[in-house]
């Protein structure tokens, strides 16, 4: 396995692993798109994990300024998904390692993600990685 950044042709891909987690089609010009966009803003990060020449998993990370004590930026974790058939593999370990390298080469003093509470694998994968559940609390209201 390798772990590297998503590229434009990894996206019809990458909407097949977002389509086992929300059951829901993506549109796939759309998302090249705005990966496109993306990949030329430094604040975001896409990786992905390869197996085999197929992507099994993938994660992005936004960097975020601080406003307030030294200024130093935090990363947002969003969609890390890993393929259903190829979870508790070490996989998104890989990539949640990677993230942190490229975090803290960034100045990042902390890491923050939401997900909901009934997802507990993520939890306890999250939880195996550093998070502490009872240290924070988070909330999300979408709109």
């Amino acid at each position: 396995m390798i772990i590297r950044d998503l590229q434009i042709d990894d996206i019809e891909s990458l909407s097949e692993l977002y389509y086992q987690f929300w059951n829901e089609n993506s549109d796939i010009q759309k998302m090249k798109s705005k990966l496109t966009l993306l990949h030329n803003n430094e604040a975001y990060i896409f990786l992905c994990a390869i197996e085999n020449e197929k992507l099994i998993g993938s994660v992005m990370g936004i960097v975020c300024e601080e406003l307030y004590g030294d200024c130093r930026p935090f990363l947002v974790i969003e969609n890390m998904v890993i393929d259903s058939t190829q979870r508790k593999k070490g996989i998104g370990k890989a990539l949640f390692s990677e993230l942190e390298k490229r975090a803290k080469e960034r100045g990042c003093t902390q890491i923050i993600l939401v997900t909901e509470t009934d997802r507990k694998d993520a939890c306890g994968f999250y939880e195996s990685v550093g998070f502490h559940p009872t240290a924070n609390r988070g909330y999300k209201k979408k709109i």
